[in-house]
């Protein structure tokens, strides 16, 4: 699944309030930190990650490999913290049609 222009927008106005549920720390992407990714996306649906401050590849590198191995969409990533998206079973955040 790609998310539309439209669907991102809505997605970053719904992310606006929220805050950060998962810090990425020195360590990197862990199996720890990764299953806790996995958990609030379930949870969730839409989750905001707080990176390291590392260079602006690098977190883009990070959330990359966050979004392919958790099967989610990457919507926005404004300095440290990136917000990404996944449906889930019985999907509790509508998207706009596209």
């Amino acid at each position: 699944m790609t998310l539309s222009g439209k669907q991102k927008n809505y997605l970053r106005g719904v992310a606006h309030n929220l805050n950060p549920v998962v810090m990425i720390g020195g360590k990197g992407l862990t199996d720890a930190v990764m299953a806790e990714i996995e958990n609030a996306l379930n949870q969730h649906e839409l989750i905001k990650i707080k990176l390291p401050s590392n260079s602006k590849a690098e977190k883009v590198a990070a959330l990359a490999q966050i979004t392919s191995q958790t099967d989610s969409q990457p919507v926005q990533l404004i300095g440290r913290v990136g917000v990404i998206y996944r449906s889930g079973e019985e999907p509790k955040i509508t998207l706009p049609s596209i």
